[in-house]
């Protein structure tokens, strides 16, 4: 039961997914990586509306209604970033940052 672990530790779980994103955003070259990474985000906000809505409103359920928005919001941004990804590897060859960053040349 979640009741008898501290909001602390979600918090610092959520932290450490949050700031692995970012990470993962800001120095990886392949667009899957990214794609994950920002994946990465927004399961670590989802992790926060949840604990929060369960300490603060333990009868309500507005945090677990924003986190399937959110989910629903990523498969979303997932399948199109996927789509665009295949499409950049099927005219370029690679899916690296660099090499896509010559199609403003």
């Amino acid at each position: 039961m979640t009741g008898n672990i501290p909001l602390e530790y979600f918090l610092v779980l959520s932290t450490l997914m949050f700031f692995t994103g970012i990470f993962g955003f800001l120095t990886r070259r392949n667009l899957i990586t990214m794609l994950m990474s920002i994946e990465l985000i927004l399961n670590a906000v989802n992790i926060n509306f949840v604990a929060f809505n369960h300490y603060l409103y333990p009868n309500q359920l507005q945090g677990h209604f924003f986190t399937l928005i959110i989910i629903a919001v990523a498969a979303a941004e997932a399948a199109v970033a996927i789509a665009i990804i295949i499409n950049i590897y099927r005219s370029f060859k690679s899916i690296e940052v660099d090499k896509v960053n010559q199609m403003k040349n």
